[in-house]
C-alpha cells in the first residue's frame, strides 16, 4: 500500500482531512492483485505445460523399452522344415523386468493369422501398419489398461512367406509413476520461481511507488491556503500529474484571489459613499431650510447614483472575472457585439451613440458577454469623459487583425491615466459619473481574449480607443 488512502502517523495535515472512500482501492493494491492474477495464470499453465511433459517424457522412456523387446523378438524368428519358429530371448523380457510392478504381456501371430505362441486374444491396434514399422498404441487387457506396440516383419521363404507380427504389452503403472514424479519435481520448481517472482515484484512495485508517497507528504505538509507549486522530483508519469495539479491549483489560487480583492474592494469602496449618504441623510432630517434642504436632497441623489454605479461595475468586474475561466469561446461577429452594447448603452444614457459597420462579418474567438461589458464600459467613458458625437466602429485591420472602437471628439486621455490602464479606482474618489472600474474591466476582458487595448487620435480629430483581437477564420 502507498498510504495514498490514508493519512501516515507523524504526518501533520495542515488543517485538511483525508477524503476516504470505502470502495476506493489504492494503486499498489491495484497492480499487486494484477500480477498475482497474471502470475497464478502463468503458473497455472506452466503446471499443465509440466504434466503433459512429464507424461510425455515416461511414454517416450517405456515406449523405447517397449520396441526394443519387440525387436529382439523379431530378430529372433525364424523358418524351420516349413514352420514358423519363435525363440523367445530372455534378454527381451529383461528390459521391460525394469518396471518391476508392471506386467509383460506378448503375441506373435504368423502369416496365416494363427498365435505361434503367447496370449491369443492380446488385441491389436485399431490401426493396422504396412511394411516393418512398430505401431505404438493403447488398450484394455484384462481389465487392466496397456501399452503395447505392434512390430511387423515380413518373411520371404519358399515354403512360408508374409507378414509376422509382434504384440508386446506393458501395463502402465511404473509408467504413469514416473510422469507423476517428473511433473511433481517440475510443479515444486515453478511454485517456488512464482513465490520468488511475487516478492521481487511486490518488492518493485514497492520501490517504483515511492514517488507516490513523496508527493502525498509534501501536500499533506503543506498549510491549507499553500497554493504555490508542488516540486517533487518525480518519474515522468507522476510529474504530468504533478503538472496538471500545479496548473489547477494555479487557477484556483488565481480565483481565489480574485475573490478576496472584490470582497477587499467592496469592503474598502463601499464603505466610504454609504457613510456619507448616512451622515447627509442625517443632516436632511435635521434641516429646516427648504433651500439648504433642496441641495442636500440633490446630494443624497448624487450619492445614490454614484454608490449604483459602483455596484454595478463591482459586479460587472467579478462576473468577468469569473467567465475568464469557465466561459467557453466561441466565434462571434464583432458587428453583433457592437449592435448589443449600443442597444444597452441607449437604454440608459440620454447621449445618442453612432454605431459604423463594415458589409462583410468580422469574425472572432471569444465570450459575448465579456465583449459586450467592455464595448458599454468604453461607451460609457465616453459619454461622461468625452465630448459628443460618439461613434461605435467595428473595422478589419489587414487580413489577420479586427478592431472594435469607441471614437469621441474629446482630449483623450492624460498620459498619466493612460500609463494606469488596468489598475482598479484610479479616480478620484467614487461619483456619479465614474466609480474607477471601466478601464480595468476593459483590461481583463483583453488579457482573457488575448486581444489589445488601442489608443490613437482619430481621424477629423478626436480621441479613439478600442480593442484589436485576432481574426478567427470566416
Amino acid at each position: 500500500m502507498t498510504g495514498l488512502d490514508r493519512i501516515r502517523p507523524g504526518i501533520a495535515p495542515g488543517h485538511a482531512r483525508p477524503i476516504s472512500s470505502a470502495k476506493s482501492q489504492s494503486i499498489a493494491f491495484r497492480l499487486g492483485l494484477a500480477m498475482v492474477l497474471i502470475l497464478i495464470a502463468v503458473v497455472t499453465a506452466t503446471i499443465l505445460a509440466a504434466n503433459q511433459f512429464g507424461q510425455a517424457a515416461s511414454d517416450e522412456t517405456f515406449d523405447r523399452l517397449l520396441r526394443g523387446a519387440a525387436l529382439q523378438i523379431a530378430e529372433r524368428i525364424s523358418v524351420a522344415d516349413g514352420q514358423t519358429q519363435v525363440d523367445l530371448p530372455v534378454s527381451a523380457f529383461e528390459l521391460l523386468s525394469l518396471a518391476r510392478n508392471d506386467r509383460v504381456f506378448y503375441r506373435v501371430i504368423g502369416p496365416d493369422g494363427r498365435t505361434l505362441t503367447g496370449y491369443d486374444d492380446l488385441p491389436r491396434p485399431a490401426r493396422q501398419s504396412r511394411g516393418a514399422g512398430a505401431v505404438i498404441y493403447d488398450a484394455r487387457y484384462k481389465g487392466t489398461p496397456v501399452r503395447a506396440v505392434m512390430l511387423t516383419r515380413q518373411l520371404a521363404e519358399r515354403s512360408i512367406s508374409g507378414p509376422v507380427m509382434i504384440l508386446v504389452a506393458q501395463t502402465t503403472g511404473e509408467r504413469g509413476a514416473l510422469a507423476t514424479s517428473i511433473a511433481t519435481r517440475a510443479v515444486l520448481i515453478i511454485a517456488a520461481a512464482g513465490v520468488l517472482l511475487l516478492f521481487l515484484a511486490l518488492v518493485a512495485l514497492r520501490i517504483a511507488l515511492r514517488p507516490l508517497a513523496r508527493v502525498e507528504r509534501a501536500m499533506l505538509m503543506r498549510e491549507a491556503n499553500d497554493l504555490s507549486p508542488i516540486n517533487v522530483p518525480a518519474p515522468q508519469e507522476i510529474a504530468i500529474l504533478l503538472q496538471a495539479i500545479n496548473r489547477f491549483m494555479g487557477r484556483l489560487d488565481k480565483r481565489i484571489e480574485a475573490m478576496q480583492n472584490f470582497v477587499a474592494d467592496a469592503a474598502h469602496q463601499i464603505r466610504t459613499p454609504i457613510t456619507a449618504l448616512r451622515a447627509q441623510a442625517q443632516l436632511a432630517l435635521e434641516e429646516k431650510d427648504p433651500a439648504r434642504l433642496a441641495r442636500l436632497h440633490k446630494r443624497l441623489y448624487a450619492r445614490s447614483v454614484g454608490l449604483g454605479r459602483l455596484a454595478d461595475q463591482l459586479l460587472s468586474h467579478a462576473l468577468i472575472a469569473h467567465r475568464a475561466d469557465t466561459a467557453a469561446m466561441e466565434k462571434i461577429d464583432l458587428r453583433r457585439v457592437a449592435l448589443e452594447a449600443e442597444r444597452e448603452t441607449r437604454a440608459v444614457a440620454d447621449e445618442a451613440v453612432s454605431v459604423e459597420l463594415p458589409d462583410e462579418e468580422v469574425w472572432v474567438e471569444g465570450d459575448p458577454v465579456s465583449l459586450r461589458e467592455a464595448v458599454k464600459n468604453l461607451v460609457n467613458n465616453a459619454i461622461r469623459h468625452g465630448r459628443p458625437p460618439v461613434t461605435l466602429r467595428v473595422a478589419r485591420q489587414g487580413d489577420d487583425q479586427a478592431q472594435i472602437l469607441v471614437i469621441d471628439k474629446g482630449d483623450g486621455m492624460p498620459a498619466e491615466a493612460a500609463a494606469r490602464i488596468g489598475e482598479r479606482f484610479t479616480s478620484d474618489g467614487i461619483s456619479p459619473e465614474s466609480a474607477g472600474l471601466g478601464l480595468s474591466i476593459v483590461a481583463s476582458v483583453a488579457a482573457m481574449h488575448g486581444a489589445s487595448i488601442v489608443r490613437h487620435e482619430a481621424e477629423g480629430g478626436g480621441f479613439a480607443i478600442g480593442l484589436q483581437f485576432p481574426m478567427g477564420p470566416s
